[in-house]
């Protein structure tokens, strides 16, 4: 399989993302690290640079230019068990601007007791914006974790809740 990789510039800043040749987001996060992306991914050999990904480049700047729901279609391929990989299925599940707690992550995947398991489904999280783990908030509202730094996580979620409409988004646990 081949494995390719671009680089673009971001409000919050540079972003890779790895994707194969169906254009299948394979991995991605605030980085100009291809290699660190490839081991986080768990994707043997190296990736050759291609200037537009199409579908997931496009989609990137669309949810840029405030249409939040472009990044929902893009496919994804990760490697995880079965309980995390049923658990980036559900954050790909949690709208923008509606942030959920662990816990809440956890319920909505199946197992409520599970909340550090649902915790570690974000942490190994390759796939970062279209697997939206920055979604995902400690049980009081605060930030919680963030592989791209917590700097970037806000920027996210202002930048969601900025585009959501007042009608349909009230209030946020992490103001």
């Amino acid at each position: 399989m081949t494995t390719y990789f671009t680089t673009t510039d971001t409000p919050a800043g540079p972003f890779t993302m790895l994707t194969d040749a169906d254009e299948a987001v394979l991995a991605s996060g605030w980085t100009t690290d291809v290699p660190g992306l490839m081991k986080l991914a768990k994707l043997p050999g190296e990736a050759r640079a291609k200037s537009d990904p199409g579908v997931p480049l496009k989609a990137l700047r669309s949810y840029l230019d405030g249409d939040l729901s472009a990044i929902d279609g893009v496919a994804v391929r990760q490697r995880g068990g079965e309980f995390i990989a049923h658990a980036w299925d559900v954050l790909r599940q949690v709208p923008a601007g509606g942030p959920v707690t662990y816990t809440e992550f956890a319920a909505r995947a199946g197992r409520p007791a599970a909340v550090r398991a649902a915790a570690m489904a974000c942490a190994t999280n390759a796939a970062a914006l279209f697997v939206p783990c920055h979604r995902v908030l400690r049980l009081d509202g605060t930030l919680g974790g963030f592989r791209w730094g917590l700097p970037v996580k806000r920027w996210l979620l202002d930048h969601e809740a900025s585009r959501i409409s007042l009608g349909t988004y009230v209030t946020s646990p992490y103001v």
